[in-house]
């Protein structure tokens, strides 16, 4: 995988946070900035502190990443960090901004992915896009021809936002019946937000992953459903296809310098109850195996 220091084998990956912002900024969140590097870099030691060894940070284009601090503070705390490129929900910019980068979105993602983000000569890992709610807008399928068009460029995983968790079949008749993007190529974000077990069994059988995020604080109310949907999964099969993450997008939600739970909780809380509930080997599957596997690529262009 390609990480901000450079590219890794898999098995380095280690014991990985699949879903994370150390840095995000967005208009629709004013007051709540992830923008200081000091801050970033406590949260990750913390994290490192309880046995995390990887990040993936899906902050894409646009929504103030701080490339430049990345490799800083993934040397400081001795964490892989994995950035990406990709654009959000319009919503999430300033007025114009997605008007001025949206006939370019292939070449920004390409160059981000094999060139660097920036001036800077860190390269994202993953490209991050985002639906609707319960159908593609015009923007999102824009975003997503552009991410599977830069896929086949790089061969570089595409990880997807769902608007509380609604069309993500949608998501696969787009990226991977009619753009050919693998399955396997494809993470399906924020599946926690919508407990329907039918719904995250048939998305499994496509052969996507299924990323289950939190806990953050702006979504607390999807805790209980958790391990509900993790073990139904499990049960049928497709442990091997789990990934999760804290999707931490608030200063408030830190634990180092907010009030929490922050990344730490992934490892302090939820992984050993996710071991006395279904396994170890769930538990080593969901934060080491998994993400090696979803996050490897043969790198071209």
């Amino acid at each position: 995988m390609r990480t901000v220091l450079g590219d890794r084998a898999p098995g380095e990956l280690g014991v990985c946070d699949s879903h994370d912002h150390l840095f995000f900024r967005s208009v629709v969140l004013p007051g709540q900035e992830l923008d200081d590097a000091k801050a970033a870099l406590a949260e990750v030691q913390d994290f490192a502190a309880a046995g995390g060894e990887a990040i993936v940070q899906w902050t894409p284009h646009g929504l103030g990443r701080r490339a430049d601090e990345l490799p800083g503070i993934s040397r400081n705390a001795g964490v892989s960090i994995v950035a990406a490129t990709g654009l959000h929900r319009p919503e999430h910019y300033p007025a114009g901004f997605v008007d001025g980068v949206r006939d370019r979105l292939v070449e920004v993602f390409t160059r981000e992915l094999t060139v660097g983000i920036g001036n800077s000569s860190v390269r994202a890992g993953l490209i991050k896009v985002a639906g609707g709610f319960h159908v593609l807008d015009h923007h999102a399928q824009t975003v997503m021809r552009a991410a599977a068009e830069a896929h086949h460029v790089t061969g570089a995983p595409i990880a997807v936002h769902h608007e509380h968790c609604s069309a993500a079949d949608a998501v696969l008749d787009l990226l991977v019946d009619e753009l050919a993007v693998p399955p396997s190529r494809v993470i399906l974000g924020h599946l926690n937000r919508s407990p329907d077990h039918r719904a995250h069994r048939e998305l499994a059988e496509r052969g996507a992953w299924l990323a289950f995020d939190g806990p953050s604080r702006a979504n607390h109310a999807t805790d209980p459903w958790l391990m509900d949907c993790l073990a139904t999964l499990v049960d049928s099969g497709y442990g091997d296809r789990l990934l999760l993450g804290g999707d931490t997008t608030t200063a408030r939600a830190r634990a180092a310098t907010g009030e929490g739970p922050g990344m730490p909780h992934l490892l302090t809380h939820l992984r050993p109850r996710i071991e006395r509930q279904l396994g170890k080997g769930v538990a080593e599957a969901i934060f080491r195996t998994n993400p090696a596997r979803a996050f490897a690529v043969e790198w071209r262009g």
